[in-house]
């Protein structure tokens, strides 16, 4: 089955593996999925993360984090541009998440990075998704 969007699928993925209270999730790989990832375990939103080979095919395995009570540290990620709907932001106005308590992921001309790293860099792109 093809998907038409790749990212909302990865994160419905984790959505969903965190509901469920699950210690790993896997997702095919791609270079952008690969760099969203990244940006989760820096903002310290994952344990971890692997790029393994399964089945002939590559998956990044990520590693879900969880508090002392068991309660997962993500407590929503939401994806904001989609294929039919691209949204676009410049860096003076950079949405925030929960008044900063959140992230926002942006693909910019630098590459993929935080709303508040493009904004210090001056540069503006795409709204990817938001994770709180």
């Amino acid at each position: 089955m093809s998907v038409s969007d790749p990212v909302a699928d990865m994160l419905t993925k984790v959505r969903n593996a965190v509901s469920a209270g699950h210690e790993k999730v896997d997702i095919p790989t791609s270079k952008l999925k690969l760099e969203i990832v990244k940006i989760l375990k820096t903002e310290g939103y994952i344990k971890n993360f692997k790029k393994i080979s399964q089945d002939g095919s590559n998956v990044i395995r990520v590693f879900l984090k969880y508090d002392e009570n068991n309660k997962s540290v993500i407590h929503g990620i939401q994806k904001i541009s989609t294929p039919g709907r691209r949204v676009y932001s410049g860096y003076k106005d950079m949405p925030r998440v929960f008044n900063g308590y959140g992230t926002i992921i942006v693909s910019t001309s630098i590459g993929v990075t935080t709303g508040k790293k493009a904004a210090e860099k001056l540069v503006g792109g795409e709204l990817l998704c938001k994770v709180w």
